[in-house]
């Protein structure tokens, strides 16, 4: 057995320590419940927002993180860049039921080592833990063929979300939350005139006039989901 092999074996048989991020307990409970019955998985720790997923990690780093993308507050592409900053080591799997959204590309950007669907099998799931646990990248496979066929549809193209950038995207995010100028400025820590700066620009680059527009497109492009 080479060294190689024997830290990758003792890698597997110790506990994979996980933290579960999303602003759904109903979510969470099922999701703790799935992985507590997978050998060598414990979820240690829950987060209803980005901001407490910062919090814990600064209190007790886990192994990996399972991350909601689609979350109130600062959300997840943004999270996942302040988790790293605190802790470089820790594993983020990006989780979402959006999976045709074009969210893959920029949390591969802040850091995620993985990509998964809420709807995903629970051994597919646990195979993603154990792949990003060895150094690898992991992106399901249905997630994987959209932005495949994304790449091949859009090449020599340029859509109105991909001239947004990340930081951008975010703000529009917290837009359509119904969050104002001043939220947004408290929760990036940025100035309420940069915020406003932000919002011209969007509305520049995606040629909309107010946030209701902006809304209308964020749902178009399953950039947010409708609550019923």
């Amino acid at each position: 057995m080479t060294g190689r092999d024997e830290i990758v074996e003792r890698q597997e048989d110790k506990m994979i320590r996980i933290l579960l991020v999303d602003d759904h307990a109903l979510f969470r409970s099922g999701m703790k419940s799935i992985l507590d019955e997978i050998d060598g998985m414990e979820v240690v720790a829950e987060a209803d927002s980005g901001e407490k997923a910062v919090e814990l990690v600064r209190e007790s780093p886990p192994d990996v993180i399972l991350m909601d993308v689609n979350m109130e507050g600062i959300g997840g592409i943004e999270a996942t860049r302040r988790v790293l900053r605190v802790a470089p080591d820790v594993k983020v799997i990006a989780l979402t039921a959006l999976d045709d959204m074009p969210f893959p590309n920029q949390l591969l950007d802040a850091g995620a080592v993985g990509y998964v669907t809420k709807g995903c099998p629970a051994d597919e799931l646990a195979l993603a833990i154990r792949r990003v646990m060895r150094g690898e990248h992991y992106i399901c496979n249905e997630v994987a063929q959209r932005l495949s066929l994304s790449t091949l549809v859009n090449k020599g193209e340029s859509t109105p979300i991909s001239k947004l950038s990340p930081r951008e995207m975010q703000v529009m995010l917290m837009i359509t939350q119904g969050k104002s100028t001043q939220e947004i400025s408290d929760s990036l820590f940025l100035s309420p005139k940069t915020i406003s700066t932000y919002r011209t620009r969007l509305f520049e680059k995606l040629g909309i006039h107010n946030d209701v527009e902006l809304t209308h497109f964020a749902l178009r492009h399953g950039l947010i989901e409708l609550n019923g």
